[in-house]
């Protein structure tokens, strides 16, 4: 049974932030941020959007009636959880309306925790021939204002659908993964930004890649030529070529062209985002999905995943026939073409007007006339949505 991902939809909110302006703000050079870590922009988050309301907006782009008789889990992976007992999948089984008799739950690993879903979804499939599985990945990146960290924000959320015959790609079983504990990220219950040191982070994700790599090839006897690409967890777009240039020089001269044209690809969608924790390795794969014309089915592309902590895995994933027929490249351009900049000041305005108090009866800034889902503010302590 071939088993993989069948559709794919991304989601982030509609407000976003130039890095030129933020680096000329924070007295940086530009560079530093466009060429130096590889970004452009970075989404704001308003106060109406969250976890679920992402993850909702981008799944309803892919949910059908046919997708609703037979889902009957839905994963939810993130690590900016709105509750410490409810799963997020739940508000999202009552706004995507569906059945009740599904199973909804919640995974954290820090930016790991959406390939072990997909991994999870692909085993249900396989045991429960005929049914799907709803993932969800999504995640609101923050660190604070003039921190650090505060080039690496972002959010948004990626929905993928799970299923047996996938109209997009097949999931292979040959995962390697390896797991340490490591302080380079984490995130107490008393706050809303994350710590972390940033060389750290970065120090074990190219270890862990290039040790993953040799561990993959041990297991499979696959070499780089045998790759047509690589999407890597781009917390900013410079860490994936970061870790593919430890093993670049594998390849022929032919190859390396290819792979860097396809790294620069994988790289596009991510660039104009920002860090979405969960989501991230997967914005990247639907970014060379989007950009790399050349890439045809039977094509084989590595998937790497990391999350702080630390956690990773590396496994491939197999170009299904007509798969460009159903990634969503168009719709997900026009979704970050449409946005509204925003300026400095009124990007630290959104930032600092959060609602984490559910003390206080509260509303949102919710805006009107919208399909999209929101979230309405506090009444006696619960969240509400539309």
């Amino acid at each position: 049974m071939t088993i993989g991902i069948d559709k794919i939809a991304f989601y982030t909110p509609n407000y976003v932030l130039d890095l030129v302006t933020l680096a000329k703000a924070r007295g940086d050079e530009p560079d530093k941020y466009t060429i130096g870590i590889g970004q452009n922009r970075q989404t704001v988050v308003p106060n109406f959007e969250d976890v679920v309301t992402m993850g909702a907006n981008a799944a309803i782009k892919i949910i059908t009636a046919d997708d609703r008789e037979k889902i009957d889990l839905i994963i939810f992976a993130t690590e900016s959880g709105i509750d410490n007992s409810k799963s997020s999948a739940l508000y999202m089984q009552t706004l995507l309306e569906l059945s009740e008799f599904v199973r909804t739950i919640e995974l954290k690993q820090a930016c790991y925790a959406g390939t072990y879903g997909l991994m999870q979804a692909r085993d249900y499939v396989a045991t429960h021939p005929g049914r799907r599985v709803l993932v969800v990945a999504s995640d609101i990146a923050r660190y604070g204002l003039s921190t650090s960290g505060e080039v690496t924000q972002g959010a948004g959320a990626i929905a993928m659908i799970v299923s047996e015959a996938p109209k997009i790609v097949s999931i292979n079983t040959d995962s390697v993964y390896m797991s340490r504990n490591a302080s380079d990220f984490w995130r107490p219950v008393d706050r809303q930004e994350a710590l972390v040191d940033g060389h750290l982070s970065t120090d074990i994700y190219k270890e862990m890649f290039l040790t993953l790599w040799q561990r993959y090839q041990l297991k499979t006897n696959q070499q780089l030529n045998d790759f047509a690409g690589f999407a890597f967890h781009l917390p900013y777009t410079k860490m994936g070529k970061k870790a593919l240039d430890q093993i670049i020089n594998e390849a022929t001269l032919a190859h390396q062209q290819k792979l860097t044209h396809h790294l620069k690809a994988s790289q596009k969608f991510n660039r104009e985002v920002g860090n979405l924790y969960t989501g991230s390795v997967y914005l990247s794969l639907l970014s060379l999905l989007s950009y790399a014309t050349d890439l045809k089915s039977g094509d084989k592309l590595a998937i790497f995943s990391y999350g702080s902590g630390a956690e990773a895995e590396l496994y491939s994933v197999t170009l299904q026939n007509g798969f460009e027929n159903h990634v969503p490249a168009k719709m997900t351009q026009q979704l970050l073409l449409k946005r509204q900049l925003v300026s400095v000041n009124q990007y630290e305005t959104m930032f600092k007007s959060q609602l984490y108090d559910s003390h206080i009866n509260i509303n949102s800034n919710a805006v009107k006339d919208t399909k999209l889902f929101q979230f309405l503010g506090w009444h006696n302590g619960e969240r509400v949505y539309r």
